[in-house]
């Protein structure tokens, strides 16, 4: 494909979309000097019609279209959720073209198959834009980091419920005046489901999970927990513990199987994900031999995440596929998944009431309030801590990782 014009399709016009059309347009002279070649945006894809865009003469209502045009060399597709992007994408990579993605859902779904599929058919599947929006961290974990065995990743992956996180901890604002604030400001939808739950976190580290071993983990198997029971009390006490509360997605290599969770979790302030604040979201990649290296930058918004989405673009132009170095991924099974009771994290442990009667036997710090206690115990298991909660007179309101 070097050399030649790449023929592009695009697949929804929506803020992503328009924001790659947008690039395409206005960058050409950069876009022509790093590849050499070019891009022609042939097609856009949508049910709207767009009479005012400066693109509504490229606009089409039927994927045939785009399918049956010998001449488009990749698809891209925009369109957000399962389906019908992962059909359309599917039909595209059937047709002999590459495709490109930021749809985060399918990649975590359906990676495996769609990389397979295009390996196939000689084509390639890219989503740079997948995870961290404009942040390169896809591409480093596949080329540059190539001679590491990744370790560890931990990452703030959702920019959501990192401005709400933040406004709590910085602002002294309730969680749902903060939600209602992030909601106000565009970065939260009218349901916060995905972004508040974790779900949106939990797909993402399932991608870096299989972009670092080549395994994809089913992100319905992943433990997850959201940030909807944070109180003002948890942020007090994380600060007293030189702490501050990130939603965390986490990938950790346990011998031969995999930890991956997602949970707010208690980051000490020398952690550098600690100070990531508002809508950044930070990768920290900890590798056997470069150590820990740390990508940052804004994890959503419509022109990075197109931008990432064009420099998939670049890279098909500049790179064709080579079957001896096509991705490729393997469903994980249960045997390679690290049960969640069996792994040992540090944790926090919040106590409201009797505080005389809260245990501390071998607690690391215990930071006591007028009416709550926070318990800082060293790395256990969930049985061993589940023995010593048991073991006690009164119960823990609140448990957090601390990292």
């Amino acid at each position: 494909m070097k050399n030649k014009k790449l023929t592009v399709a695009l697949l929804g016009f929506g803020v992503v979309g328009s924001g790659v059309a947008q690039i395409l347009s206005e960058n050409q002279d950069r876009i022509c000097c790093a590849t050499g070649c070019g891009i022609d945006l042939r097609y856009i894809l949508d049910l709207r019609d767009f009479p005012d865009s400066p693109f509504a003469n490229r606009i089409v209502h039927d994927i045939r279209v785009i399918l049956d045009d010998p001449e488009v060399d990749v698809v891209v597709e925009a369109m957000g959720g399962s389906h019908p992007a992962y059909e359309f994408t599917r039909a595209a990579i059937e047709a002999g073209k590459s495709a490109v993605t930021s749809n985060k859902e399918v990649v975590a779904n359906f990676g495996t198959e769609l990389l397979a599929l295009a390996a196939e058919k000689g084509v390639r599947y890219l989503f740079e834009a997948s995870v961290g929006g404009g942040i390169p961290v896809i591409r480093p974990l596949s080329r540059d980091m190539a001679a590491n065995r990744v370790q560890s990743i931990d990452g703030i992956l959702n920019g959501t419920t990192n401005y709400i996180l933040t406004r709590m901890v910085t602002g002294n604002v309730p969680f749902d005046d903060a939600l209602a604030e992030a909601q106000a400001l565009g970065y939260a939808e009218r349901d916060p489901s995905a972004d508040v739950d974790g779900l949106d976190a939990a797909r993402k580290i399932v991608i870096l999970t299989a972009m670092a071993t080549g395994l994809r983990v089913d992100s319905n198997t992943v433990s997850v927990e959201g940030i909807r029971h944070i109180t003002e009390t948890d942020v007090a006490l994380a600060a007293e513990l030189n702490c501050s509360i990130k939603l965390i997605g986490h990938m950790e290599r346990a011998g031969d199987r995999l930890s991956v969770w997602v949970a707010p979790c208690f980051i000490s302030r020398q952690n550098p994900l600690a100070n990531i604040d508002d809508v950044f979201n930070g990768v920290l990649i900890d590798t056997d031999m470069l150590g820990q290296t740390l990508f940052y930058g804004r994890g959503a918004g419509k022109l990075p995440t197109a931008g990432a989405v064009v420099s998939d673009l670049v890279d098909l132009a500049t790179h064709p596929f080579d079957a001896a170095t096509a991705l490729r991924w393997t469903d994980a099974t249960m045997a390679q998944i690290l049960p969640a009771d069996e792994e040992k994290r540090s944790v926090c442990l919040i106590y409201e009431g009797d505080l005389a009667t809260v245990p501390t036997t071998g607690a690391v710090q215990v930071i006591t309030t007028d009416t709550h206690t926070a318990v800082l115990l060293p790395a256990m298991t969930a049985a061993e801590i589940d023995a010593k909660i048991q073991s006690a007179a009164v119960r823990p309101v609140a448990q957090y990782p601390v990292l």
